[in-house]
């Protein structure tokens, strides 16, 4: 996607190409083949949903073609983890490479020891205070709340005469892998008949998909992870700058 002369054009493919992806399921597989994919276009040529969809389909509402759509329903059903996660921007990541991203990402840190660590901020555990609840022992307990985010932005006190940049906070905590886009659903009125614009739904990957699975890298350095997602990119992509893989992925750990 980019900007031309004031109108922003899509970076996708003709409606007749043989090769188009032509269905959510058919993006599920390629997110699973290629293991992380950005939604948009970027500065690795050909890595992107945009670039492998029709160009014509984007906004259309049409649930059936239009990849925004599709995202929607990727997410909801979490065989991906979707989220801002390629610098600051919204894309996808397979079950299978998502260990990776959250080992490299949060360092080896769980937020609780991460917070303990002053490795992130009061906005980000106001957050995620609500979308966690904690056991006897005071250990973080993973439990499926649906809040969408116009509530939880209330809930943990963002909004007027409150905190500020709510949705700097939660991109961020995305980037951390603390959280992902987990579904979307649309407001109820007083008559419980749906309105307006889909709202997002986050929640930590671990309550998704659960502890084990999504910790299952720790084992290995952040730096090791990190070798394997920017590795993986290269393999694919040769002609790929180191520049845009950091770009997207983010600059090599400390390994001191």
């Amino acid at each position: 996607m980019a900007l031309e002369n004031g109108e922003w054009i899509m970076r996708g493919v003709s409606w007749d190409d043989p090769d188009r992806i032509r269905t959510p399921e058919e993006l599920t597989a390629m997110v699973n083949t290629v293991g992380f994919l950005p939604l948009f276009a970027n500065g690795i040529k050909g890595f992107s949903a945009e670039e492998h969809v029709a160009s014509d389909c984007w906004w259309t509402g049409d649930r059936e073609n239009d990849p925004w759509e599709w995202r929607e329903i990727i997410a909801s059903g979490h065989k991906a983890a979707y989220g801002k996660f390629f610098n600051k921007k919204a894309g996808f990541i397979s079950l299978e490479w998502l260990p990776y991203f959250v080992n490299y990402r949060r360092d080896g840190y769980d937020f609780d020891s991460a917070w303990e660590d002053s490795r992130v901020n009061r906005r980000e555990k106001l957050i995620m205070d609500i979308l966690t609840d904690t056991d006897s022992s005071g250990d973080i307990v993973w439990t499926d709340k649906n809040i969408l985010t116009t509530e939880l932005k209330k809930l943990a006190g963002f909004g007027k005469g409150g905190e500020k940049n709510f949705p700097g906070i939660t991109t961020d905590l995305m980037m951390k892998t603390y959280l992902v886009t987990a579904g979307f659903r649309r407001r109820m009125n007083k008559k419980g008949e749906e309105y307006g614009m889909a709202v997002s739904l986050l929640l930590p990957p671990e309550t998704v998909w659960g502890y084990d699975t999504v910790t299952s890298a720790y084992s290995e350095t952040p730096y090791e992870s990190w070798e394997r997602l920017t590795g993986r990119i290269r393999s694919l992509y040769p002609d790929a700058d180191q520049k845009e893989i950091e770009k997207l992925i983010g600059k090599a750990p400390d390994v001191s």
